[in-house]
């Protein structure tokens, strides 16, 4: 968009080119459930991007909150943090069983209603334009049910954004935690060469490097693309932009030329990475 220019020049004013609007971008990943915090964050901006992971079943900070803190309450919920902190996944499991056996009930019924709650939310909170990939925490077939205009699903898939080609690749890989979207890390390069040659490449996880996979508070490696690694050497986008780590050890750094971002733990933190050109 040009700037207005004045009807008629001024005796001794100086002349200033016509400025030239840029594009604004805001992108976001880990949301786990912050509906509250995204019209905010997506004020000011041309376009939104999401990078997944929308649900907050269990919330380390504050366990009351999340659908398991809703079913089970803090003190349960803290038990289950304990153990995965520790990295005892199978105790953890083994605690989560007992819960819901207590319980009694449809798991998945009461699982899924949750799910749907919080998405409903979620989805109704997005701006127009929205891009959207999963996180591994997603449930991906329950993702149709809230598209809306203006709102686009993209995984292995581009589009331009003010002459820029964005990439989406979501989910996760497989881990001990068994989260509801970990694929196999065929399956997940093959999204990645789907997208070839973008400008910026938004994935849900990072490239595989120790100092973007760490988890200083969670103490612990996930899971990062060997795939996502070897796209930026082999087709050097201009930006990768990711989430996952909540607690990244770096939170971004070059490769090649190629600006390496964690764009937040947006549950915890509310604001938005913004990309300007």
């Amino acid at each position: 968009m040009l700037a207005t220019a004045p009807d008629r020049a001024v005796p001794g004013a100086s002349l200033k080119a016509p400025k030239l609007r840029g594009m604004r971008v805001h992108v976001v990943s880990d949301v786990h459930g912050r509906a509250d915090a995204i019209p905010a964050a997506a004020e000011g901006a041309d376009v939104f991007i999401c990078l997944g992971d929308l649900i907050l079943f269990i919330d380390y900070h504050d366990h009351g909150r999340g659908i398991m803190g809703d079913l089970f309450g803090a003190e349960a919920v803290g038990r289950m943090v304990e153990l995965r902190t520790a990295q005892r996944f199978d105790e953890a499991r083994d605690w989560s069983r007992s819960l819901w056996a207590r319980l009694g009930g449809d798991r998945d019924r009461i699982v899924e209603a949750a799910i749907r709650r919080q998405y409903e939310q979620l989805f109704a909170a997005f701006p127009t334009p929205t891009y959207l990939t999963f996180g591994n925490v997603d449930l991906p077939h329950l993702y149709p049910d809230y598209l809306r205009e203006g709102i686009t699903l993209l995984d292995g898939q581009t589009t331009t954004i003010g002459g820029w080609r964005f990439g989406f690749v979501g989910g996760g890989l497989r881990s001990p935690m068994r989260t509801p979207y970990e694929i196999d890390d065929e399956d997940f390069a093959a999204k990645v060469a789907a997208v070839g040659e973008v400008d910026v490449l938004c994935c849900h996880i990072p490239p595989h490097l120790p100092e973007l996979v760490y988890d200083v508070e969670a103490r612990r490696f996930e899971r990062g693309s060997t795939a996502i690694l070897a796209a930026i050497h082999e087709t050097r986008p201009r930006y990768v932009l990711f989430g996952h780590v909540h607690q990244p050890l770096t939170a971004s750094l070059d490769i090649d030329g190629t600006r390496c971002v964690n764009v937040g733990h947006f549950n915890a933190r509310g604001t938005p990475f913004v990309l300007e050109w």
